[in-house]
């Protein structure tokens, strides 16, 4: 299938695809921040650069978009044009995810991953409900938190395989 757009186009459109700060992560943010929780963004010092660091409670919070990270839900299709390029981009992505899991883990840091389509249009109800969630994780002992994309119960397992 031929692009519909020139390749020009393409790449301007393709170059304001942001990998920070994103809707999804500022909507957690400022939720995060209102309930009293303090925090800092993408540190370099840890494996992968973390979206939200809270050092007082040794936790991270990754927010991934669903695309790039191959998340299977109803946000996620395998593009038409160049599907070797794209399967082995996403299919990288995924592995370099479980490797940074693994090595934030062992550092001892305690994990949330959040996915975009559990947030993108999302009603404030609904995300308070996720709010509520990663706050009783914070202030609890476990070490991972599972968000479940509640529009088809499928349950990230990403976090599950982590050796």
């Amino acid at each position: 299938m031929v692009d519909v757009v020139d390749p020009e186009t393409r790449s301007k459109m393709m170059s304001g695809i942001r990998g920070k700060n994103t809707k999804p992560e500022i909507l957690i943010r400022r939720a995060l921040h209102a309930g009293g929780f303090r925090f800092r963004l993408h540190r370099k010092d840890l494996p992968g650069s973390p979206d939200i660091v809270l050092p007082k409670y040794r936790a991270v919070i990754l927010i991934n978009g669903c695309f790039w990270h191959g998340h299977q839900c109803r946000l996620f299709k395998w593009p038409k044009t160049r599907p070797e390029f794209w399967r082995n981009k996403i299919e990288g992505n995924i592995r370099r995810d479980q490797q940074k899991l693994s090595e934030l883990k062992r550092l001892g840091w305690r994990v949330c991953l959040l996915w975009e389509c559990e947030i993108k249009g999302a009603n404030e109800e609904h995300l308070d409900r996720v709010i509520e969630s990663i706050s009783k994780w914070l202030k609890g002992e476990e070490s991972s938190l599972f968000i479940p994309d509640s529009r088809t119960q499928a349950i990230s397992d990403q976090l599950t395989n982590i050796g």
